[in-house]
């Protein structure tokens, strides 16, 4: 199968390369890094020629909503438009698990993806999934001032980056299948567990504040509400399976 991975080189994305050529797929990485641009358009017809099946695992570094809605719209109109024109038959997209459940920032983004998917021209299926074991990292990243680090109160059941790439190759073999039952880890944890965690693992002292705002994401991440319900497949690796398995 020639696929198309869209993101290809992101957290999710690099699995989804790897597995689908272990597999014995042709595979296309999209990404600027590789000369196309889904934003602008750019690169993504020529990208697509002869390929079945786009798995698009794309994203940004933002939790602005008219930004987030912007860039989904924006990729997912160039991966149908072009896509159609090329002949693909199948897009697979992952989204995230409680978008319908907290329409703002990121997840207000997400929840525009899926509907320009659902009526677009393109069958497709989508795969909800819960943050990766990589979020940490993410956190620390971008929520640290000096010694300290500002984490949002956020009850999650994060899942392997890997296990979510797999799941997406899986998706992409067996063809379009509308949604597919919510995807996550194998048991819920405390975010800012997860950080002390991750900080005592790799040596770091940091002063870690677990914080909430206002608003309908806030008020679900400290809820539970963006947890999968009942009936959703579950991953293998928790995330101190994860943390063990990195180089301290």
């Amino acid at each position: 199968m020639e696929i198309a991975v869209a993101g290809g080189t992101g957290i999710v994305g690099r699995h989804v390369v790897r597995i689908a050529k272990e597999r014995g797929h042709q595979v296309r990485s999209l990404s600027r890094r590789e000369g196309v641009d889904l934003v602008k358009a750019e690169g993504v017809g020529s990208a697509l020629k002869g390929v079945g099946t786009v798995i698009d695992v794309s994203g940004l570094r933002s939790m602005h909503t008219k930004k987030s809605v912007d860039f989904f719209m924006a990729t997912t109109e160039s991966l149908q438009q072009y896509g159609k024109a090329a002949g693909v038959q199948h897009h697979v997209v992952l989204s995230i698990v409680g978008v319908d459940k907290a329409p703002a920032g990121l997840y207000a983004g997400k929840q525009a993806q899926e509907e320009a998917v659902r009526h677009g021209d393109l069958p497709w299926t989508i795969l909800r999934a819960t943050q990766f074991h990589e979020f940490v990292e993410q956190v620390l990243d971008r929520a640290s001032l000096g010694p300290t680090v500002l984490v949002p109160r956020f009850k999650t059941q994060p899942i392997a980056a890997a296990e979510v790439a797999e799941a997406l190759v899986d998706a992409a073999e067996a063809g379009p299948q509308g949604f597919l039952p919510d995807l996550g880890g194998p048991r819920p944890e405390r975010l800012r567990d997860m950080v002390d965690k991750y900080l005592r693992k790799s040596g770091k002292k940091r002063l870690v504040l677990e914080v909430s705002a206002p608003g309908v994401l806030w008020k679900a991440m400290r809820s539970g509400a963006l947890l999968p319900a009942a009936g959703a497949a579950v991953g293998r690796q928790s995330f101190d399976e994860w943390l063990e398995s990195r180089e301290s």
